[in-house]
């Protein structure tokens, strides 16, 4: 060991558990998740919350104002211009990349946090995923822990947060209607229905079915038995540690979820303590370059005032616990009696007392809308960059970029014989008036002037061994249909 760290390996002995190397590593990975999730953000703001986007920023403003700032928190009360939302969107770039090196980093993260939480607030529907607000809290939470001093209630929070985000999503998988997950059948459909597959997907889909029903119950007991040993002790959370971290391996090589996985490793380092990451550390290459923002000073003087520091520590902590139960026996489907149903109410808004449940029910279908136009007497395809499109396209691999709108077109699949949500009509209004606008979520060159456009709905499935192609598709739903001069929409 280093000069250098014997010091701290002095420190990591008498506090093992809630040490300052975990909680400079994790602000250091939480500032390159804030990083990737604004970069991502940013490419896509203005045509999808821009002023002429799919939901306009300033519309959700104005329409949250009878509210105030608690129903809708968010810095764009004041100016939600395209030019403010991507200077708040750099802004947020900086600001985790200085908490990734190190400077000023809880400062950072409160700045990165905030402007974050003030994008979820406006951003509907494209930022309205469970990571969103996971990304929030863990923004939040990252803000009581010190970096020089052993802190053992704000790494039980961030603990406790691990554990929600994977017991919940496993209590709700466990009570699910169909039951897919008892018996077997959640996973013979989910690599081919998740929303954005990766090309290993399709491999994957075409494991044995024995192996399908293996790996169901087998996520539903390791969602529901793991997140326990995470206060089992040290050997419990190394279990917990492999068994979990393996399980996110699997998610980044099969699909496409943004940051998701990335922001669950990072909370995965509270299985640790600092003596495992000391010798880890011990043996990596360059490890000088990083010491000085993993490795705390020496001689670090006392906190001043800490009963009180403790105390508010601790009143929030209380405050974080309650109000996490409540809003997981609201969203969950447990009874909750009127009081409880109005505090999460209340409360939500913020994304720091969340609730987890992902994947509750496997979709068995998966229908994709595709969209075209008519000029010249002839229909031309418009295929988007990363989801379903041609049948001979492989599946993608974009993570950690995360592109909404292919996103939240999976959604609408979903329910492709309702009347379409307002996102689908302003693209197809775009794609008639202003198609340069439109562009940007296209891989085909749109028509100038179209005189009509639809969307066709398709079930995709996998194509089998042996067969062309990645995909097979057929009809699934009526298609959609603007007339491009009346801006009339028919099925």
């Amino acid at each position: 060991m280093t000069d250098r760290a014997a010091p701290l390996a002095r420190f990591a002995a008498v506090s093992p558990d809630s040490g300052p190397v975990v909680a400079r590593l994790f602000h250091a990975a939480l500032g390159l998740v804030f990083v990737i999730a604004f970069a991502s953000l940013r490419v896509q703001l203005v045509p999808l919350l821009g002023a002429d986007g799919l939901a306009p920023a300033a519309e959700a403003v104005a329409q949250a104002r009878p509210g105030g700032w608690w129903a809708t928190p968010t810095l764009f009360w004041w100016w939600s211009g395209d030019a403010a939302l991507r200077g708040a969107a750099t802004l947020g770039i900086v600001a985790g990349a200085l908490a990734l090196v190190g400077v000023w980093p809880r400062a950072c993260l409160a700045i990165a946090t905030l402007l974050y939480l003030s994008f979820v607030s406006v951003g509907a529907p494209f930022l309205q995923f469970q990571w969103d607000s996971l990304l929030v809290e863990c923004g939040a939470l990252a803000l009581l822990l010190p970096r020089d001093r052993p802190s053992p209630t704000a790494h039980l929070l961030l603990l406790f947060a691990a554990f929600k985000l994977y017991f919940e999503s496993g209590l709700a998988k466990g009570w699910s209607p169909i039951g897919d997950w008892w018996d077997g059948s959640a996973m013979y459909y989910y690599y081919e229905t998740a929303p954005l597959p990766g090309p290993l997907a399709w491999y994957a889909h075409h494991l044995p079915g024995w192996w399908h029903a293996l790996e169901s119950r087998a996520t539903l007991v390791l969602e529901l038995v793991a997140p326990v040993l995470l206060f089992c002790g040290r050997r419990g959370r190394l279990v917990a540690l492999v068994v979990l971290t393996g399980f996110q391996l699997i998610n980044l090589a099969t699909a496409n979820y943004g940051f998701f996985v990335y922001l669950a490793l990072a909370l995965h380092l509270f299985m640790l303590r600092d003596a495992d990451l000391l010798r880890l550390y011990a043996r990596l290459p360059g490890r000088r370059a990083w010491g000085w923002v993993l490795l705390p000073r020496e001689g670090v003087p006392a906190p001043r005032w800490p009963r009180l520091r403790a105390g508010l520590l601790g009143g929030f902590a209380v405050v974080y616990l309650v109000l996490s139960l409540v809003t997981a026996r609201v969203e969950l489907g447990g009874r909750a009696g009127p009081w409880a149903t109005a505090l999460q109410r209340r409360t939500g808004p913020l994304h720091v007392f969340n609730a987890y449940h992902l994947f509750a029910q496997i979709t068995r279908v998966r229908v994709e809308p595709a969209f075209a136009a008519y000029a010249d007497g002839a229909w031309r395809a418009y295929d988007m960059h990363d989801k379903p499109g041609p049948p001979d396209r492989a599946p993608p691999l974009v993570a950690p970029h995360q592109p909404r709108l292919d996103f939240m077109l999976w959604f609408h699949g979903l329910s492709a014989r309702r009347a379409p949500p307002g996102y689908v009509r302003r693209l197809l209004r775009l794609l008639c008036e202003d198609p340069e606008r439109a562009q940007y979520f296209f891989a085909t060159p749109l028509l100038p002037r179209p005189s009509r456009v639809r969307v066709q709905y398709w079930r995709y499935t996998f194509t089998r061994p042996g067969e062309v192609g990645w995909w097979r598709r057929e009809p699934a739903a009526p298609e959609l249909m603007m007339t491009c001069t009346t801006g009339q929409v028919l099925r």
